[in-house]
């Protein structure tokens, strides 16, 4: 996301209160909390909306006090994402804190009420969601059982062309010659990100970080090569620590309107790998949980 310019500052309590008041209404069921009989609050609390948008409990209290003044936009955006904003309340909750609300000309990070609801009906299957830039804007509980948590990630580390063209550590199996095709292919739907999005300064930002981190991407961006002819495979393995290989079918659907990517790995029903899967997912979740 761009850094957008800053508007005239309202009181900081105000956003604050405004968030406090817009977790309150939120119902846990809804936002995939799991809610206990014993449970007295009837919104969300302080805790489960940090955890959702990737902030720590005491940066959102600040907040809520005003004691936190200058919320980053991707703070921002976070926030609105996690508390399912429309988009009115979404770009009143920009200017609360002094940003002006995203334009077209910059990358998306939106997930809209409609998506979310898709999002929610594959609450069991591992989905992660990416913006056109390759950042990623959300993981689902059996996508991080089944790749690894992605809640510590923070900036490059964000970015699924960073972590391949950096050879980081995932349970993804790829043959050297896939690898390459793989990164060659990122590196080329980036290239066509950065002609649609020209005045985005998050994403030249980003390009620029790439070239200086990483030899690989600076030769893969300097030679403009088209990506490879082999159309990816649809299937993907997985080298779990606990359960072992899984192959999994591997489909990016993406959201034209707001130019995301959403990735859903499954397995056919009944066969050892769809159990590899479950028994992965079920892992996951417990030990997270804990």
């Amino acid at each position: 996301m761009p850094a957008p310019r800053r508007l005239e500052r309202v009181e900081p309590w105000e956003f604050g209160r405004t968030v406090r008041r817009w977790r309150d209404r939120v119902a846990p069921e809804a936002v995939g909390v799991p809610v206990g009989r014993r449970r007295r609050a009837s919104g969300l609390r302080r805790e489960e909306l940090a955890a959702l948008a990737g902030i720590s409990a005491d940066y959102l209290t600040r907040l809520e006090q005003g004691r936190a003044t200058t919320p980053s936009a991707q703070v921002v955006e976070s926030l609105s994402r996690a508390l399912r904003l429309p988009d009115g309340e979404r770009d009143l909750l920009y200017r609360l804190a002094g940003h002006a609300a995203p334009g077209p000309d910059v990358v998306p990070s939106r997930i809209t009420p409609s998506v979310h609801r898709l999002l929610d009906r594959l609450s069991h299957t591992p989905v992660v969601v990416y913006d056109a830039g390759w950042t990623l804007v959300l993981a689902n509980a059996p996508y991080d059982a089944l790749m690894g948590e992605t809640t510590a990630w923070r900036g490059l580390e964000r970015n699924a062309v960073w972590r391949n063209v950096a050879r980081l550590p995932t349970r993804v199996v790829h043959t050297p010659r896939e690898q390459a095709e793989h990164e060659a292919r990122l590196v080329a739907d980036l290239r066509v990100t950065a002609s649609r999005y020209p005045a985005d300064r998050n994403l030249r930002r980003l390009i620029a970080e790439l070239s200086a981190g990483s030899p690989r991407f600076a030769e893969l961006w300097d030679a403009q090569a088209p990506p490879p002819l082999a159309e990816p495979s649809r299937h993907k393995t997985i080298d779990h620590p606990a359960v072992g290989p899984i192959t999994l079918d591997c489909d990016t659907l993406v959201v034209a309107l707001d130019d995301l990517r959403i990735t859903v790995y499954t397995a056919e029903p009944g066969t050892e790998d769809a159990e590899r899967l479950a028994l992965a997912v079920v892992l996951g979740t417990q030990s997270m949980a804990r």
